[in-house]
């Protein structure tokens, strides 16, 4: 099937349409539009995912050196400064991952041209495990009520991504058109 589409004698006319709903006649100039918004989008997404592996890679870098400073800021190697830089670290590392998984959803979008809910629930999960592993660590004290929060939240994330593995159907294969 063409993109054009007219009947004899007619000037051809490009058809316009949503993924996996039958395309309409439509204006050129409309459709050029159209295209130069949608990869506008894709340019900034890309700008944005580069930055976001950037900012990781300097959080990474950061997180790693401040890790040996607390070590290594005492003359003898102690558990507690072990503790504190580990602790540290665990937060700067988590920290990235939600960063690279953020990254994986504007990859994931960029392809499929389509915004999944999956990505954003498991940056969500590493998000609130985040926040349990510093509250458990003893840096942050937070009350009861907030830590039950905290638990629920994650007890949400956990039942979404299972509904969502469950029940979300698969793309559809990009088929090639019939002759």
């Amino acid at each position: 099937m063409s993109d054009d589409a007219g009947g004899p004698g007619e000037p051809p006319r490009r058809l316009l349409g949503r993924a996996g709903q039958q395309p309409r006649a439509g204006l050129t100039g409309v459709s050029r539009s159209i295209f130069v918004l949608e990869h506008a989008q894709d340019v900034i997404t890309v700008v944005v995912g580069v930055v976001l592996v950037l900012l990781s890679a300097v959080l990474l870098i950061s997180g790693i050196a401040d890790f040996v400073h607390t070590v290594s800021v005492q003359k003898i190697l102690s558990a507690t400064s072990v503790i504190n830089g580990a602790t540290s670290l665990l937060d700067e590392v988590l920290l990235v991952l939600i960063l690279i998984e953020i990254v994986h959803t504007v990859v994931l979008s960029l392809q499929s041209h389509q915004l999944l809910a999956q990505p954003f629930i498991v940056v969500g999960l590493v998000a609130v495990i985040r926040k349990i592993l510093f509250v458990l660590s003893g840096e942050m004290q937070l009350s009861t009520s907030v830590l039950a929060l905290l638990i629920a939240m994650l007890a949400v994330f956990i039942i979404g991504l299972i509904a969502i593995n469950r029940f979300e159907r698969p793309p559809a294969p990009d088929l090639p058109p019939r002759q």
